[in-house]
């Protein structure tokens, strides 16, 4: 599904990611762990086009995307739940998840209307078949491929307050009245409702409460199962392989280690230098969190 070669981007003269390569593939949660500073959410910004790479190229389902802006991208149902939140805090949360909501069929077409004949003329007969042609090429650009569109689920405020709660009691309430783990809620269903086939996750159990944490990686793993492919950026290795199905490592930039979870977790040497855990006398060690699943 998702395909990044080579990809270089940089902050001013900092090179932050240094010819990364990595693969998401479909119907699959996929982990990058690392400690702070290694590029891990340069590389999700970079992935939606927030940080544009400077070199490489980053290929979604079959299409490039590595120049494409940001609301290109998220038309292709590619959306992030950023780090931090970043949620709207002067609006309620029902007004957060409406803006998110705007559906990629109307984006679509909107983009092939403008394309097809000006507004108030109707299209001859003569052009109908240069509007399928432009039609079709901008369902591409947009992404609207049906093989992806069939597997995505299909989501809007009502499903996600069922999933959340929470959120529905305090949907007339602002982003700024919210405690920490309801803006993280905000968050994720902030970019459900965008109905994405690809859900790029950028440490989503960052200050969570370990309550919290197990209701995330219950999520994750029912929207997998539901169809959608993720890519989860985590620091907490042990939540991480415990919700992954492959798992790459990063260090000052680059894909150092790439493997099924439970490889990783027994690998004492990457732990250690990479992800800052201690190393276990093998004799005595019970510390594999990998709970496999069925695929």
């Amino acid at each position: 599904m998702l395909n990044v070669l080579d990809l270089h981007t940089y902050y001013g003269d900092s090179h932050v990611l240094q010819g990364v390569t990595m693969h998401v593939d479909t119907g699959t949660v996929t982990a990058i762990l690392g400690r702070n500073g290694v590029g891990k959410t340069t590389l999700c910004r970079s992935l939606v086009g927030l940080t544009p790479a400077r070199a490489g190229r980053i290929v979604f389902d079959g299409t490039e995307i590595t120049r494409l802006p940001p609301h290109r991208i998220c038309a292709m149902r590619i959306s992030l739940v950023p780090q931090g939140r970043r949620i709207f805090p002067s609006l309620t949360v029902e007004e957060n998840l409406a803006i998110a909501g705007r559906t990629r069929a109307s984006l679509a077409s909107s983009v092939s209307e403008k394309r097809e004949h000006p507004p108030g003329r109707p299209a001859s007969p003569a052009k109908k078949p240069m509007i399928q042609t432009m039609t079709a090429r901008a369902a591409r650009l947009l992404g609207a491929r049906a093989p992806l569109l069939e597997r995505a689920p299909s989501w809007d405020v009502r499903k996600v307050y069922a999933v959340f709660p929470r959120l529905s009691e305090r949907s007339g309430h602002r982003g700024d009245e919210l405690s920490g783990g309801e803006q993280q809620m905000l968050a994720i269903a902030r970019a459900l409702v965008a109905n994405p086939v690809l859900l790029v996750m950028d440490e989503p159990t960052e200050g969570l409460a370990p309550m919290l944490v197990a209701e995330v990686g219950e999520l994750i793993r029912r929207l997998k199962d539901e169809g959608t492919s993720i890519l989860l950026v985590e620091q907490n290795a042990a939540f991480a392989v415990k919700t992954a199905d492959y798992v790459h490592v990063m260090s000052k930039g680059q894909i150092v280690h790439s493997s099924e979870p439970a490889a990783l977790w027994a690998n004492q040497d990457i732990k250690a230098q990479f992800l800052g855990v201690p190393r276990v006398d093998p004799t005595i060690a019970r510390d594999v969190p990998v709970e496999r699943k069925g695929r």
